[in-house]
């Protein structure tokens, strides 16, 4: 019987510093780990199985992700930060320093905390990034909704206005969350 490929794909530029592992994938998933460009991957981090890694992602020293993780472009891993399987992170969201993340952060999102909690929106990030005035507005309006009125998640979608694309992309992240997101 001949074994099935697997393989480790990394894209252009990616900066991996002293004592990274990043595992290729396995037969149980796609066969494949993917990387993707312009990443920084800090002293002793990890990747493992079958993880999907957006474009311009920074894992900061020991930050972990357990296989079948997919990162979203832009993300941020603060140092020591621990990533249960098969978790979603979200593009552009920031999670702080030694936070264990165990449910799907929505995009755009700062969270923190052993059981990561959400503890913002990250403006910052999203200024940096080019967003304008009013996407940041637009998506701070759909972040209170989900997490400071008091509504269920399917509650809180349906008053969302998604209008703008921004705010599409966490709303359909949210519909989309298999493992439940963070709260």
């Amino acid at each position: 019987m001949t074994a099935k490929p697997t393989r480790l794909e990394i894209g252009d530029n990616n900066i991996i510093r002293e004592n990274v592992t990043i595992h290729r994938g396995t037969i149980q998933d796609q066969s494949l780990t993917k990387i993707g460009s312009n990443n920084l991957f800090m002293a002793y981090t990890h990747v493992a199985h079958d993880c999907m890694i957006g474009d311009n992602v920074i894992f900061a020293n020991n930050a972990s992700v357990a296989g079948h993780v997919h990162v979203g472009d832009w993300a941020i891993l603060g140092g020591m930060v621990g990533v249960h399987q098969f978790v979603h992170i979200g593009a552009h969201s920031f999670i702080g320093l030694n936070s264990i993340v165990v449910k799907d952060v929505p995009p755009y999102i700062l969270a923190a905390g052993n059981g990561a909690e959400p503890k913002g929106l990250n403006s910052e990030g999203l200024k940096r990034r080019g967003f304008s005035t009013e996407q940041i507005s637009a998506i701070k309006s759909a972040y209170r909704t989900l997490y400071r009125k008091g509504l269920k998640v399917s509650e809180a979608l349906e008053e969302i206005d998604d209008s703008d694309p921004s705010v599409a992309d966490f709303t359909n992240f949210v519909k989309q969350s298999s493992r439940g997101i963070i709260r």
